[in-house]
């Protein structure tokens, strides 16, 4: 079963993601802020990660360059999901090391499919 952890501190967008997420087969993970985030990937050592980019103690860009920086998480895959819309944010989030990004508002069915379709491209550790 793979295993997402999402990062996100709107309640209801967690909820909505963790039903979401639990129906397409993945084992979920939940946090609030970023610091959490970080340290709940260190610990869980996730498949993908939705990263939220505003959120308290450390966005979801700061967690994305984290994650990309720490050797044994480097490869995970990560999605950012955010309202942040603009061409200068997408391109702000790939350059953090992002391998999708996805606008909020959002169709549940597509965030599945960008999601598998994120897995179905990660490097094999």
């Amino acid at each position: 079963m793979p295993v997402a952890l999402v990062v996100d501190d709107d309640p209801d967008i967690r909820g909505v993601l963790e039903y979401v997420l639990d129906r397409a087969g993945f084992e979920v993970h939940m946090e609030s802020d970023g610091v959490a985030g970080l340290t709940a990937a260190l610990d869980v050592r996730p498949d993908v990660v939705l990263l939220d980019w505003m959120m308290p103690l450390m966005s979801g860009v700061d967690v994305c360059r984290a994650l990309r920086s720490h050797v044994h998480l480097q490869s995970m895959a990560v999605i950012l999901l955010t309202a942040k819309a603009q061409e200068s944010d997408i391109q702000l989030g790939f350059a953090a090391g992002a391998d999708s990004y996805i606008a909020k508002p959002f169709s549940p069915r597509l965030l599945v499919s960008q999601v598998q379709g994120v897995l179905s491209r990660a490097p094999r550790q």
